[in-house]
């Protein structure tokens, strides 16, 4: 029996009903799928009965990862990558109606996350994204402007994910059981641009200038990365507010003005 690694963050989705409803989220035949840690495989079994165009499953533990080959080895639309996502050129594996699924280790799920948001190619060939996260971390990324949760995550989320749905997943669904409860959020990539911002590389220096100390007014920050007339050009804008406080239309209208320097 092959156990967990601590220091890859493996938890293994056991409950059968959870990965049904995973699955039944969006439907699979057909589609180019794509699965992000598939770890012991699953959650692809219920994917490869849905009968997908393709399935590429990205496994970086290695003893993993051969375990996967031999198992699927049937199939000739499958084909398993043993590689690091975070140092792997995803974009070149993404199909038309790709589909991507991942229970992602908690310890790297939001870099994961981010490095999807920041292909160079959009809109995507990427047409739902299903993952599973830690349910603060999850609570982060689709955190409303003006909640507790609302910050450089969410701004950078909203700005190319619609979130169609979410729900709770119980530690008693892995193995082995975490000490919290996990969030699955299905995503949707935005088609149509919604700001003028050329590099999403751009916001997200912005949002990290603003939110490196969110208990300050923003005065002092804006008028290192605007000139007065810029700020003026910005409608709603007060500075006398904390980060949290603006809303992301404002930011992204930030960054448009500090791209055009």
């Amino acid at each position: 029996m092959k156990f967990s690694k601590k220091s890859l963050g493996q938890n293994f989705l056991i409950d059968k009903n959870i990965i049904k409803k995973i699955t039944s989220l969006i439907n699979i035949s057909n589609k180019n799928v794509i699965e992000i840690g598939p770890g012991k495989g699953a959650l692809t079994d219920e994917i490869i009965k849905k009968k997908p165009k393709s399935l590429k499953l990205i496994e970086k533990d290695n003893n993993l990862s051969q375990d996967l080959k031999k198992n699927y080895s049937k199939y000739s639309f499958i084909k398993i990558f043993n590689n690091d996502v975070l140092s792997f050129d995803i974009g070149k594996i993404i199909e038309k109606n790709s589909i991507i699924f991942g229970n992602l280790p908690y310890n790297i799920s939001s870099q994961i996350l981010i490095k999807i948001l920041k292909l160079n190619k959009w809109p995507s060939n990427i047409d739902n994204i299903i993952f599973m996260f830690q349910k603060e971390l999850g609570e982060k990324i689709i955190g409303k402007y003006l909640s507790k949760d609302y910050g450089r995550l969410s701004i950078i989320t909203h700005f190319r994910l619609n979130i169609i749905k979410k729900f709770f997943v119980s530690p008693n669904s892995f193995f082995p059981k975490p000490k919290v409860t996990s969030m699955v959020i299905h995503f949707q990539p935005k088609k149509n641009r919604i700001s003028k911002i050329k590099n999403i590389y751009n916001l997200e220096t912005i949002t990290n200038i603003f939110f490196s100390n969110r208990r300050k007014m923003i005065n002092k920050k804006i008028n290192k990365i605007l000139n007065k007339k810029e700020i003026n050009k910005i409608p709603g804008l007060k500075l006398q507010v904390r980060p949290s406080e603006l809303n992301p239309d404002i930011y992204y209208k930030i960054t448009e003005l500090f791209e055009r320097k």
